[in-house]
């Protein structure tokens, strides 16, 4: 039984293949196309997920398309009437795309691919909800999908058992807690659908002093978490903006423009809605364990990309344990859908889980030692191979020595996190690391935090967490005989500049880190260069932020492995058991114009 899951045509397009219920691959289309949160076909990353499969279209028994775009569009339909004619000229710019290639997804299918077989078409939050119980390590568990909107639904609660998921309670649009996320992101001068996490961020250099007004004017909050909120301060049902003019009247002028200076104002906004985003999830979550009879709890869609909800909901004592879809967005629709044709229509019997089947989210493709040598030949790259002990010894020295590391090693991550195979590395000890990251490899804003990877036996020992967190979703505080004393005075970007701990590259101003927990089970090689960088250093954490530059996908191959190198101050390049060091390389001719490339999330 062979299941291609297919999402696309909003934002983050993927691929994923099921093979008698076995998640065999999956990837975004953003990964091969170089375009960040590419909403296109996913023509290459169906053709990754069949060669890695080893079988030809001929050989699937369906394809699972993650929503209905008929009820969607429908939804559409009727806003756009809802709100004439104020939504006129939003209809006007989106109706004729919608009719040409939203709508008639099955034509689609069947014209890009030649398919004949069968097509299943799940509701959007069906199929959020099918990838986050369905790969779960639990045989009964509470489901919450939180996002935008899908067809009408924007949360969603269900429970899991055996090889069914049932929706029990749904939140229609417009009432989104995603789109309430997104007001503020759009607000503050982020990008809607790409920069949320740094609002995510941001909050921790404000205080929460806009809450009560967020809770008296922009949204009527009830006790199990649903919540209706006033659209006379939102324009995203009709208009081209997410915010009215009521909206920035409350909150004290227009919005931020984008890449200029942030103040109070947008780091206290960021606060704000963070508090408030996270008393939803707790309340959210509180009646989805009501509803479905179990403490185990499964989340996906976007907002369950917010890690530091998440982890107030693992520290709240609301449920017993908690699993989260890696890609929890819109590319997780794809696993979600496959899963859904799989174990409802075809109605085949789940296993017992024998533990996560996401295989610690290493689903894309992998290239071989030989494959990258041939590239490295082609090109003219200088390299060493080295063996396995070698080469772990001399990358964990490099990484004690303060070089900046480019890690690339067997598959490609699938999701928005890179988790230790399409990563950069640094010392999290460093003063000046998470500075030269962002500023000098990531061209990025200066206030965002990195990511540290711990080995999962050595945790509870450095932060305040006592689980697993594989996929970097779960934000916990530093463990306290790691900190150091700070000024209780200091305010907004000022907080930057002081060191608060024993790691202080991954230490966020209020002492917390987004924590991935590495096993020596699924990334044998990542755990062992941890593991030898703790023997000489005494800490078993390194710095883990994705492989590209702001405003591009993360790398795939050798060659955008390659080329994000060489256009950084990155130190060395490791690509499987070849090492590549810049001081070998001849330069690249001195200009910026390759950063025109990628729109700036």
């Amino acid at each position: 039984m062979i299941i291609l899951g297919i999402s696309c045509y909003y934002h983050d397009s993927a691929a994923a293949i099921l093979r008698d219920g076995e998640l065999i691959a999956a990837a975004q289309e953003e990964r091969f196309s170089r375009r960040k949160h590419d909403p296109g076909f996913p023509r290459n990353a169906i053709k990754y997920c069949l060669r890695e499969a080893r079988i030809t279209l001929n050989e699937v028994d369906a394809i699972a398309f993650y929503d209905k775009p008929f009820l969607k569009f429908e939804r559409i339909l009727e806003t756009y009437l809802a709100f004439v004619p104020r939504g006129i000229l939003s209809a006007w710019k989106s109706l004729p795309l919608w009719i040409r290639e939203k709508l008639w997804i099955s034509d689609r299918i069947r014209t890009e691919l030649g398919y004949e077989g069968k097509l299943l078409f799940p509701e959007h939050h069906e199929s959020h909800a099918a990838s986050a119980f369905f790969p779960s390590p639990f045989t009964k568990a509470g489901v919450l999908t939180m996002d935008g909107v899908g067809e009408w639904a924007t949360s969603s609660i269900g429970s899991g058992e055996g090889n069914r998921v049932k929706l029990l309670k749904e939140l229609n649009f417009p009432h989104s807690l995603g789109l309430l996320y997104s007001a503020f992101t759009y607000f503050t001068g982020f990008r809607v659908n790409s920069g949320e996490y740094k609002l995510m961020g941001l909050a921790p250099y404000g205080e929460p002093v806009y809450a009560q007004q967020i809770y008296d004017e922009l949204i009527d909050l009830r006790p199990d978490g649903s919540f209706r909120l006033n659209m006379a301060y939102f324009d995203y049902g009709a208009g081209l903006k997410m915010t009215s003019r009521k909206f920035a009247k409350l909150f004290g002028g227009p919005a931020r423009k984008p890449e200029t200076a942030i103040g109070k104002r947008e780091m206290d906004l960021a606060a704000s809605v963070q508090v408030v985003t996270e008393e939803i999830m707790l309340r959210m979550a509180k009646h989805t364990v009501e509803l479905s009879g179990s403490r185990n709890l499964c989340l996906a869609g976007g907002v369950a990309l917010n890690c530091v909800g998440n982890g107030k909901l693992l520290r709240s004592g609301i449920v017993d344990d908690i699993w989260i879809q890696p890609a929890a967005g819109d590319a997780g629709g794809a696993i979600g859908a496959a899963y859904v044709a799989h174990y409802h229509y075809y109605a085949q019997q789940r296993p017992t889980p024998a533990g996560d089947a996401m295989q610690g989210s290493y689903l894309g493709p992998a290239f071989s030692d030989e494959e990258i040598s041939m590239f490295a030949e082609a090109n003219g790259c200088k390299y060493r191979r080295m063996p396995e002990r070698d080469l772990i010894e001399s990358t964990a020295e490099a990484l004690a020595c303060g070089e900046v590391v480019g890690w690339f090693q067997g598959r490609m991550e699938f999701g928005p996190r890179a988790l230790g195979n399409r990563s950069i590395l640094g010392d999290p000890r460093s003063e000046v690391m998470q500075k030269t990251l962002n500023l000098k490899i990531k061209y990025r804003e200066s206030f965002r935090p990195f990511a540290p990877s711990v080995l999962q036996e050595q945790v509870s020992d450095w932060f305040e967490l006592e689980t697993e967190s594989p996929y970097m979703l779960l934000v916990a505080g530093v463990a306290a005989n790691h900190l150091r004393k700070t000024a209780p005075e200091t305010r907004g970007f000022d907080k930057l500049y002081e060191l608060r701990s024993d790691i202080p590259a991954v230490t966020h101003v209020d002492n917390s880190a987004r924590i991935q927990t590495v096993n020596g089970r699924w990334n044998p090689r990542y755990h062992a260069l941890i593991s030898s960088f703790w023997g000489k250093t005494g800490c078993p954490v390194v710095i883990n932020t994705s492989f590209n530059v702001r405003g591009e996908p993360i790398v795939c191959t050798p060659e955008d492995a390659w080329r994000c190198f060489m256009r950084t101050k990155m130190d060395r390049l490791v690509m499987g058991s070849l090492v590549f060091l810049k001081k070998d390389q001849e330069k690249l001719p001195e200009t910026d114009d390759w950063k025109e490339e990628f729109v700036l999330d």
